[in-house]
């Protein structure tokens, strides 16, 4: 719900920007100063799809009961995720715009900041993991632990993409939007047309 939350207040201002920032986004001023999103959030990226990949090693070797394997593949995408958490906090450091430069400053920063922070507590679930696989506290029989640490860094992945996608790429594309009216217009049509046609539906059968 918090992403979710995130992703709402992100797709509100991009969508319908107010005319305290122009009606633009992202808002002028800034759009010179964003990511380039071929250099280090794509980076990224492939770290965590890669990651996903080891992961998913990770489970078909415990499946299987290959020990060395676990904790090889384990042992990676800890590496892997070590690495993002370091290039996240690089990016951040490099930024030439923080999170109070307005809307767009304050949803990128807390939506990519709350991944960020979601990954750390993935590599720390990682990390116990490796520590039970070492301790041999866990089997191909035994394993809710890394069932639970490989579902969860599932979800760090596919959040991580769908920010990638629409913050990133899509978000920090400059470019006229709808003004605010003009998006509740066309809100207020859409809205009265499916409203027409519920009622036609309901009330033609009784007619």
């Amino acid at each position: 719900m918090f992403f979710f939350s995130f992703f709402w207040s992100f797709f509100h201002s991009a969508l319908a920007p107010t005319f305290q920032i122009d009606s633009i986004w992202p808002p002028y001023g800034l759009h010179n100063l964003i990511f380039n999103v071929m250099e280090l959030p794509l980076v990224n990226t492939l770290i965590l799809l890669l990651s996903g990949a080891t992961i998913t090693w990770a489970h078909h070797s415990v499946v299987k009961g290959y020990f060395l394997e676990t904790l090889y593949a384990f042992t990676y995408t800890v590496i892997l995720a070590i690495s993002f958490i370091i290039f996240q906090a690089f990016e951040y450091h490099e930024a030439l715009f923080t999170i109070a430069d307005g809307i767009y400053g304050a949803t990128f920063f807390v939506a990519t900041g709350f991944h960020g922070l979601h990954v750390i507590v993935g590599s720390i679930f990682l990390i116990t993991t490796i520590i039970r696989i070492v301790n041999l506290e866990m089997d191909q029989n035994k394993n809710v632990h890394f069932e639970v640490a490989a579902w969860y860094w599932h979800f760090v992945d596919v959040v991580w993409l769908f920010l990638y996608i629409f913050v990133y790429v899509w978000g920090t594309d400059s470019k006229e939007v709808f003004s605010t009216l003009e998006f509740m217009d066309l809100v207020d049509f859409y809205f009265f047309k499916i409203l027409t046609a519920t009622i036609h539906t309901i009330a033609l059968p009784l007619v």
